[in-house]
């Protein structure tokens, strides 16, 4: 398996854009070019939504985030903030209804990176984390499963975190504690794969977090840059693989109690996504520790 492992193991995905993601389009419809997660920050907090065939979800997340987010700017001028929608190149009108908040708080708030075609999660997440202007960048999902003023919980695992080494750190957002209620609502197969799913983690990648999968993380901007470049699985394992590249170097990382709830629409397809995100965590292991795959940080051209 070792060897099948290695051999096969393909080189990192291109980190390269098409010449349609090295610009976002402004409210007033004219062309502004994608920044670097290389520049220094400008803002103090980046949130990252990646988002496939979202138009139907994508509008309740976006009032509450943009609510709380603007509350809190009020209360304190000092924040500043942008959201940015990674349209991972989505089939339906996702892109459209993301630049309706674009031309509602305007482009310097709201920003809509379209991708040429698809990525995967992890990738468009990537690629939404390369474009931003953040100190502390927050991954969102899309479905606003995750109660969004929660990130006043991971900002304080975060802060507790502190002093950073090389000012890296990471505050993941939990649902483990709401585990045995999940399981009174889901079948028996659906409950066993979990278990077995959070084995393998357990076993190959991660041990010290309980939930790896909880789409609410939050990251310096120089941890973001050196997991994300570094990043080589694109689909559902990816948030496995980048806390196992934290761990590798070092990087503290706290989990948080969040608040979450079970939004229909889901894409993770239970028995098929459960199997890839499997074989893709016992890969995670072996090309690691047989040199397949190196920690080592790439720019985005």
């Amino acid at each position: 398996i070792c060897i099948i492992a290695h051999i096969t193991a393909k080189k990192m995905p291109t980190l390269h854009r098409h010449e349609e993601e090295k610009y976002f389009i402004n409210a007033e419809g004219r062309k502004e070019s994608v920044p670097s997660i290389h520049d220094p920050p400008t803002i103090e907090l980046s949130v990252v939504v990646p988002s496939y065939n979202e138009e139907d979800r994508l509008p309740l997340m976006m009032d509450e985030a943009l609510d709380y987010l603007e509350r809190r700017q009020k209360r304190d001028p000092s924040f500043t903030y942008e959201v940015i929608v990674v349209d991972d190149g989505s089939k339906d009108k996702t892109t459209k209804v993301a630049m309706k908040y674009c031309k509602k708080y305007g482009s310097d708030k709201v920003r809509v990176l379209s991708l040429v075609k698809n990525r995967g999660k992890g990738g468009a997440v990537r690629m939404g984390v390369f474009s931003s202007r953040g100190k502390k960048i927050l991954m969102a999902d899309a479905d606003g499963a995750t109660k969004f003023a929660d990130i006043e919980k991971v900002e304080e695992g975060l802060k507790n975190l502190q002093p950073w080494p090389n000012q890296m750190a990471i505050s993941c957002g939990s649902r483990a504690h709401l585990e045995k209620d999940s399981i009174a609502k889901r079948s028996y197969f659906r409950t066993l794969l979990m278990y077995g799913f959070h084995f393998l983690v357990w076993f190959l990648c991660v041990k010290e977090i309980r939930d790896t999968q909880c789409g609410f993380k939050l990251l310096t901007r120089e941890a973001a840059l050196q997991t994300f470049s570094t990043l080589h699985i694109e689909r559902w394992a990816f948030d496995v693989e980048l806390l196992y590249i934290a761990q590798r170097l070092r990087v503290p990382i706290a989990e948080v109690a969040v608040n979450w709830t079970e939004i229909e629409g889901s894409k993770l397809v239970p028995f098929w996504s459960w199997l890839q995100m499997g074989r893709d965590l016992l890969f995670i292991r072996l090309r690691y520790m047989t040199g397949a795959w190196q920690l080592e940080t790439r720019k985005c051209n």
